[in-house]
């Protein structure tokens, strides 16, 4: 399924990977919100084709881009060790180590207390600053 959107045009390049934040307030009157507004708030998309129609904002500086996004795989955190294929139950973590490069993981806005997923990719065990055993998943809904 394609999904269409609009970026910045500074953003607006096939193959930039971008994660959505949610709406904006500066948008309610804007006749153009529910294409801006049709991606799931804290999920990561890549560009797959820009489309040759642009939009002025009152955003973005300049202009927005009509897109087409891919939906990437949404990232986190279990504390056993998951095999591709497994269902598995994400957590928010509680973490105040903002500099650790696994906080936006962690912290994933993006998911759902006790809602199951499926493992998409498991990556190798990650070095915890607070000395929990936590392992990088990739998971789909």
């Amino acid at each position: 399924m394609v999904i269409v959107t609009l970026v910045g045009e500074d953003l607006a390049k096939e193959g930039a990977e971008f994660t959505y934040v949610g709406a904006n307030s500066e948008c309610r009157n804007c006749q153009l919100k529910t294409v801006c507004f049709n991606l799931k708030p804290g999920h990561s998309y890549r560009i797959s084709k820009l489309r040759d129609k642009r939009h002025n904002c009152a955003v973005h500086e300049g202009q927005v881009v009509v897109v087409e996004v891919e939906e990437l795989p949404l990232a986190g955190m279990v504390d056993r060790e998951p095999s591709e294929g497994a269902t598995v139950t994400l957590q928010k973590l509680v973490c105040r180590h903002l500099s650790c490069q696994y906080f936006e993981v962690c912290t994933n806005p993006a998911i759902q207390p006790d809602r199951s997923y499926v493992v998409n990719k498991r990556y190798a065990k990650v070095d915890c600053p607070k000395g929990a055993t936590l392992y990088r998943v990739d998971v789909k809904e």
